[in-house]
């Protein structure tokens, strides 16, 4: 007998409403409890994104992540609008984070329809971050980034002609697409939770997490524990990551290490 994934959720959400029980939604990291069936999210995109650009046409060495070169990208929204980009790379996972700070003028009135995005998250904001961000690395370890269909990345061109990066869109609304990143996003919300301006962040405080994120252990869904990039080709560039002062963020709760067995208290 075969049964698809999308049977299996359909036994596990309530049919008619998509919502999860009360019982089952308190069991989830991210509290989500709404889910939209992936057949309803064909057909849609923006116009800026060509099917030369699309997922499908990622070279297949992306797919398999036995080359570490390929990226996956995506902003991280707080109070505000404020914004933090991510960077995570397929194969060993290492994260990088984008400072985007709002430009001068944001707040200082209401918002006006069309103007120019203050807020620090504009396309060429983000096409800035990417390109200050990942030429910090060799050339060799930046060949294809993979981003969903957001107007933040409408600069792609003129992107992959200051890093030599591929682009490439996600389809829309199909976050495990892009499931590297969407759950390193995960993980960094228990330092940036929902909610609060992220804009308050400095760069200092950016690298700390980011070197506290990438020392953690992972495990793959192969069941391995896979070296750390701070011990291979990443070494250089995680130096400045690892000198950051401990981290200091308010609203911050990472996950607390279980206590030895027997210990009281």
């Amino acid at each position: 007998m075969r049964i698809s994934h999308e049977a299996i959720y359909q036994a596990l959400y309530i049919q008619g409403r998509g919502g999860l029980r009360c019982e089952l939604v308190a069991c989830l990291r991210t509290g989500r409890a709404l889910r939209v069936p992936r057949a309803r999210t064909r057909g849609r995109g923006k116009k800026f994104v060509t099917d030369e650009v699309k997922i499908g046409q990622r070279p297949a060495e992306a797919e398999d992540r036995a080359v570490p070169r390929h990226w996956e990208g995506d902003l991280i929204i707080g109070l505000n609008r404020s914004a933090i980009g991510t960077l995570v790379e397929r194969t060993t996972r290492f994260t990088m984070l984008l400072h985007l700070p709002p430009m001068p003028g944001h707040g200082d009135g209401p918002r006006v329809k069309n103007g120019p995005p203050l807020a620090g998250h504009g396309a060429e904001a983000v096409r800035d971050a990417v390109a200050a961000t990942i030429t910090t690395l060799p050339g060799q370890l930046r060949k294809s980034l993979t981003w969903g269909q957001g107007a933040e990345m409408a600069q792609r061109a003129q992107l992959r002609i200051d890093t030599g990066l591929q682009i490439y869109f996600a389809d829309p609304h199909s976050p495990w697409q892009r499931g590297t990143n969407e759950n390193t996003n995960g993980l960094l919300r228990q330092y940036f939770p929902k909610g609060t301006d992220l804009s308050r962040h400095s760069r200092n405080d950016l690298d700390a997490v980011a070197a506290a994120l990438n020392g953690r252990p992972a495990r793959h869904s192969d069941g391995e524990l896979p070296q750390k990039p701070s011990t291979s080709i990443y070494s250089h560039c995680r130096e400045p990551m690892l000198q950051c002062p401990p981290l200091n963020l308010s609203n911050t709760h990472p996950p607390r290490s279980p206590k030895p067995a027997g210990q009281q208290g």
